[in-house]
């Protein structure tokens, strides 16, 4: 079965929302277990633990802008 290009798009649409509210469930698992998570912000990892508590682990670059619909290189 294939797909149209419509319904492609349609489902394209879904996925920022469906991801999100997947990686929203999942942290809230892991501190339920009483597990941290890694987190970035601002060029910045964090370990951030069930009580809310963040120890920073590492700078990092900050996020590239990407601007709907372009197509980026990976190299």
């Amino acid at each position: 079965m294939s797909m149209s290009d419509q319904d492609i798009e349609y489902l394209e649409g879904k996925f920022p929302t469906l991801s999100g509210s997947a990686f929203a469930a999942a942290r809230e698992r892991a501190f339920a277990s009483g597990r941290s998570v890694l987190q970035s912000d601002n060029g910045v990892i964090y370990e951030v633990f069930p009580d809310g508590t963040r120890k920073r682990v590492k700078e990092i670059e900050h996020p590239t802008p990407v601007t709907p619909g372009s197509k980026l290189r990976i190299k």
